[in-house]
């Protein structure tokens, strides 16, 4: 999930030329945090951390108290998201990186493994035991840790509670579905939910509240939802090269996000995340599925602002399942700070819960999540971990071809697939064709 909240940036995915790796010597940290051997880098009295937007937020508390422990300086230079990119990849692929650390998207860690520290000191157990194992796994390339997560995000519930708790749409709903109305859990209720509260409110003779969205400009939503449909291998196997993606699990997941748009405002090629969180602010809609850090983001001046609820996100088949959305500090192999750059994440890692209060309010480690369970204004938090820890949730296919797979099959497909009369088999099967011919 890419940090900005008002839209999603389409990037382009360019390989990155054979890197040197250079070890990094190891740290040391007290506690049961994240472990390491000797060197913390006293000499060094500034570090440069290099981070998208909404990260710097995230990461100044944690630069803050790093410099009055330590004394060290830490700058972060804040860049937009395919900025960011650019720039880490041009300097590795140079081998004169400007920053010391650097925040990464989690698809960009296959592409830029050749040109990053190994961390594999600092997963001691203890790290790994409060970590979600999709981010422990994800963490890693070639068998080696190059990336500590530091905020992690995933889609979850939202629903109007106002909607949702009137006696009369639960006494209706009751006598139609013959259940109660509630957050749904399945795709049964969910896609029954969105029908009963598509509606014309105002009498006038047009809908004016839809159930739910769906969104036909971005992918990780349907990804989500092939994870829900049982499909262990999300559109291709990397290890092996297979392409999954026209399999039955993948067709029963795009049938049922297609099967939405009767309940969904029209336009759903071009809806993207700021669209659909523009429309569900406004009122226009019951319910979406959406990262979970927008639950303490929501406009002062929003009808729905008092109104909203949150739960885990919906299950198929398979069970509940989300895509992690995870960021990571890593180390470029030929910079010349190891050890304090490794001190810093480790830092970071050990005061995680920081984060907590930040705009964006994303932690990475189970315990920061667990902090915050019964305080106000992180009800999110909850619905997070219990997708998070859902054993369906998986992270997106570690290749560095990912970006190019989304922006030139996937988004393209989905854009198809919510016109009209789509022949969701035809267009896995081409879709299968043009990520076999990228990979291979």
């Amino acid at each position: 999930m890419k940090l900005r909240t008002q839209q999603q940036t389409g990037l382009v995915r360019r390989a990155i030329g054979p890197l040197a790796v250079v070890a990094a010597a190891a740290v040391v940290l007290t506690g049961c945090g994240a472990g390491g051997g000797t060197g913390a880098a006293e000499e060094n009295s500034t570090l440069t951390v290099v981070v998208e937007g909404g990260g710097k937020a995230e990461l100044q508390p944690i630069a803050d108290l790093y410099k009055k422990e330590k004394g060290t300086d830490v700058t972060l230079v804040e860049l937009p998201y395919d900025g960011l990119y650019d720039r880490i990849q041009s300097e590795l692929q140079a081998g004169t990186p400007s920053f010391d650390v650097a925040a990464l998207d989690a698809i960009w860690l296959p592409a830029f493994a050749p040109g990053l520290a190994p961390l594999d000191d600092l997963f001691t157990d203890d790290v790994k035991n409060d970590l979600f194992d999709g981010l422990v796994g994800e963490s890693q390339v070639d068998g080696k840790h190059i990336g500590m997560p530091v905020w992690t995000n995933s889609e979850i519930l939202f629903y109007r509670t106002d909607l949702f708790e009137d006696a009369t749409n639960k006494a209706d709903f009751q006598a139609k579905y013959g259940y109660p109305l509630a957050a749904p859990t399945t795709w049964e209720q969910y896609r029954d939910v969105a029908e009963f509260f598509t509606r014309d409110t105002d009498g006038d003779g047009t809908v004016d509240l839809y159930g739910t969205d769906v969104k036909g400009a971005v992918e990780t939503e349907w990804l989500a939802t092939v994870s829900q449909a049982g499909e262990s291998q999300m559109v291709l196997d990397p290890s092996s090269g297979d392409v999954t993606i026209d399999d039955a699990k993948h067709k029963a997941a795009l049938d049922f996000y297609v099967s939405l748009l009767p309940y969904a405002p029209s336009g759903a090629a071009q809806l993207d995340w700021a669209g659909a969180q523009n429309l569900f602010y406004q009122g226009k809609l019951a319910m979406m599925r959406f990262w979970g850090h927008a639950y303490r983001q929501t406009p002062a001046d929003s009808p729905v602002k008092d109104s909203i609820g949150v739960a885990p996100m919906i299950g198929g088949p398979g069970g509940v399942a989300g895509v992690p959305g995870a960021w990571y500090l890593s180390v470029p192999a030929s910079g010349t700070k190891q050890d304090a750059a490794k001190d810093f994440i480790a830092f970071a890692y050990e005061h995680n819960d920081l984060a907590a209060d930040t705009s964006l309010g994303l932690v990475a480690r189970k315990s920061a999540f667990e902090s915050k369970a019964d305080v106000a204004g992180f009800e999110n938090y909850g619905a997070l971990v219990k997708t998070l820890e859902a054993p369906g949730s998986a992270p997106r296919p570690a290749t560095p071809e990912w970006q190019e797979i989304v922006d030139s099959v996937l988004v393209p497909m989905l854009q198809k697939a919510v016109e009209p009369g789509a022949d969701t088999a035809k267009l896995l099967s081409d879709a299968k064709t043009q990520i076999q011919s990228i990979v291979n």
